[in-house]
């Protein structure tokens, strides 16, 4: 029999095959069509965890206000002279307790310091103890507590009972026991002290996210193939499980400025002639009723400070917590 005519791009039927060609060929079709199956337009890349968040916190509020407030902090602790042309050590007792004056808008202390001079250059020594005493709780508690829910066995069980011990110190009273014995002026035993007490806290959260992490069947299918325990730690484990280390971090930076002005106002902090809230609120309080000013600007930049770092941690929180996704 003459051979049938068939149109270019057809599909001859081949008998059992031809189903197969036929579904191949409608597979090419359909990858090769821009918009995909049935018009819903070219497949989006899956995001990960933190485009996600980043996402998210860009359209929150909160995060937006205190970023700024945190943005103006860090810029007036690097160049606080761009704001303000006094020395923050020079004063002038003929104006001790005067109120605001033209060039002086907060007025002056008891020692007839510049107060808003003053609480400007306090902010470059409270973002600097934060910030340290943050990254070496972080990185000390982060690691500690990583090793322990990775491995676990006798190491576990042994930082388990140390995060104990640390946890049974009261951290004033601890701050004052330890820093009465320190003459230093600078800001280096202040923060050796947050580390020291601040660690057990990142290391349990540490510890706990790495221990639900590994359990994942990434992980095992790791395992099974031989990867390394430093690799599982880098690549599978340790950016899945920093997370929660994150959010605690940057919630506790708040605290740790808040737990310096406190030491310092109790006298075992910071102290002169460093310039500190803490200690211009400490210096400020006997004579609160003549000149209330002088304790009202520090003791108002702290309270703002501190309520922007929790802020943000509570912004990232949400950004990062799957629960409420």
């Amino acid at each position: 029999m003459p051979e049938q005519p068939h149109d270019d791009g057809a599909i001859a039927p081949t008998g059992a095959g031809g189903a197969m060609d036929l579904a191949a060929a409608e597979g090419e079709t359909l990858e090769k069509t821009p918009g995909g199956p049935e018009g819903t337009g070219p497949q989006e890349k899956p995001r990960s965890l933190w485009s996600d968040a980043w996402r998210d916190l860009r359209r929150n509020p909160v995060f937006i206000i205190a970023g700024l407030v945190i943005l103006f902090l860090v810029f007036i602790s690097l160049w606080p002279g761009s704001i303000t042309w006094m020395s923050p050590l020079k004063c002038d007792l003929a104006k001790a307790q005067q109120g605001s004056q033209p060039g002086h808008p907060f007025g002056f202390n008891g020692q007839g310091c510049d107060v808003y001079t003053r609480t400007v250059y306090g902010a470059r020594t409270s973002v600097a103890v934060g910030v340290c005493a943050t990254l070496g709780v972080a990185i000390l508690g982060g690691v500690l507590g990583g090793l322990a829910g990775f491995f676990g066995g006798g190491w576990d069980s042994l930082l388990s009972r140390l995060t104990d011990i640390f946890f049974a110190i009261p951290v004033v009273l601890g701050g004052l026991v330890l820093l009465s014995v320190v003459t230093s002026n600078s800001i280096w035993p202040v923060i050796g002290f947050m580390v020291l007490l601040g660690w057990p806290q990142i290391s349990r959260i540490a510890r706990g996210s790495v221990i639900t992490v590994k359990q994942n069947d990434y992980v095992q299918a790791a395992r099974a193939l031989g990867a390394s325990n430093s690799r599982m730690m880098l690549r599978h484990i340790s950016p899945n499980a920093v997370a929660p280390v994150i959010v605690v971090a940057t919630i506790a930076l708040g605290t740790y400025i808040s737990l310096e002005a406190t030491l310092s106002y109790l006298g075992v902090g910071l102290k002169p002639p460093s310039v500190s809230w803490g200690i211009d609120i400490s210096a400020a309080s006997p004579y609160v009723r003549n000149a209330p000013h002088a304790l009202l600007w520090p003791s108002g930049a702290l309270a703002v400070t501190v309520l922007a770092f929790i802020m943000l941690g509570d912004a990232v929180r949400d950004a990062l917590d799957p629960k409420l996704r």
